[in-house]
């Protein structure tokens, strides 16, 4: 529980109803700001903030300390209150499922600090903690390739991370689907995405880029988005055919 959340709404006389009329939202989202750990979306904290009559950083002081990139702290709130996640990766295994070695290894070569690394790093894995909830529902897709690509010859860390792999997927909110090599070419090629769905009913998109990610609210691009998603579902195998294959990548790489 925030107790500082619960404090100030008394304090303010709102309810969970009264502020999600005032900021638009739906009052089970609402009422999720004074549980520990919930922090409003970006476009939404500095108005709950002046309702309860109080600076962001009183109410929610995780907000001071986080490591994301501040890019990416829109969707990283988005992730946070979404009530499932479907998500399709083509290349690499998906933020939310690796292990701390392979993260850092998908920052090798860039022009960062070795602090940068650390806090982008320590942001993934804290980003990790919604899995352990009862909600959102994680449905990963992913690329078979993904598996057998090598990290820089380091076969310890390919084994430990499909291992992982194969561990997440047993998670009761957690479901891993693999796309085979043999199925060729299939939409999955255009590249990888997310979509969140909100317990409002919303649906928005986050869509990588070599240069720069995007959040797709647009309904028709959703649209497309979800029409794309069912046709890369299809693809993929089973989720006991897909936990089979996990543990069969983790073996080859010992």
């Amino acid at each position: 529980m925030n107790h500082a959340v619960v404090a100030a709404m008394a304090e303010a006389g709102a309810t969970a109803d009264s502020l999600a009329a005032q900021v638009g939202v739906d009052p089970k989202t609402a009422a999720k700001w004074a549980s520990r750990g919930r922090i409003p979306q970006t476009r939404h904290r500095a108005k709950v903030a002046a309702i309860l009559g109080k600076e962001v950083g009183e109410l929610w002081p995780d907000v001071l300390k986080r490591r994301e990139p501040a890019w990416f702290r829109p969707w990283a709130d988005i992730e946070r209150e979404a009530i499932a996640l479907r998500w399709f990766e083509l290349a690499w295994v998906p933020g939310l499922l690796q292990t701390e070695a392979y993260a850092r290894a998908t920052m090798a070569g860039e022009t960062l600090t070795a602090e940068e690394v650390n806090d982008l790093v320590s942001a993934r894995m804290q980003r990790q903690a919604v899995l352990r909830r009862e909600v959102p529902l994680l449905i990963a897709v992913i690329d078979e390739l993904v598996l057998r690509r090598p990290v820089y010859g380091d076969r310890e860390l390919m084994r430990e991370q499909c291992a992982h792999l194969a561990t997440c997927a047993e998670l009761p909110a957690v479901s891993v689907h693999i796309v085979p090599a043999t199925v060729g070419m299939y939409p999955g090629l255009g590249g990888p995405f997310i979509l969140a769905e909100l317990d409002s009913g919303a649906t928005v998109a986050h869509v990588d880029g070599q240069a720069k990610a995007q959040i797709i609210e647009a309904a028709a691009e959703v649209a497309t988005l979800n029409r794309r998603w069912e046709r890369i579902r299809g693809e993929a195998l089973s989720r006991t055919q897909s936990l089979e294959m996990l543990r069969e990548a983790a073996r080859s790489w010992t």
